[in-house]
């Protein structure tokens, strides 16, 4: 949830931060898409097309109480406590990937459990 809601507040931003014009032919969105990339495996991508993170924030985007939003917007722990989570005790993968103008793709890896029988 925190990630989709990030992605939301990163297309706001990014849609206040247009022209008039710009505006006209800009429509956010948010894609989420999830493959079985191995047999005990299935990826989901969190991807977003607003303004995108900087890499020195991007590089810090797990960090507690790291923020970009206003005082009383956010408190930089949602990311934090799904990193924490995913990675730290359950040895998953949270990462992501961004590019500034373009948007923001977060990749989630985890494992199915297939019973037979």
């Amino acid at each position: 949830m925190n990630i989709l809601s990030n992605g939301i507040d990163a297309i706001e931003n990014f849609q206040s931060s247009l022209s008039v014009a710009e505006m006209k032919s800009y429509s956010g969105y948010i894609l989420i898409k999830t493959q079985q990339v191995a047999d005990n495996l299935v990826e989901i991508s969190i991807t977003d097309n607003g303004g995108g993170i900087k890499e020195e924030v991007r590089s810090r985007i797990f960090d507690p109480f790291l923020t970009t939003k206003s005082i009383g917007k956010g408190t930089g722990l949602g990311l934090a406590i799904a990193y924490q989570i995913l990675v730290h005790k359950h040895q998953e993968k949270l990462e992501s990937h961004s590019q500034i103008g373009k948007g923001t793709e977060f990749l989630i890896a985890i494992p199915i459990n297939i019973k037979s029988g």
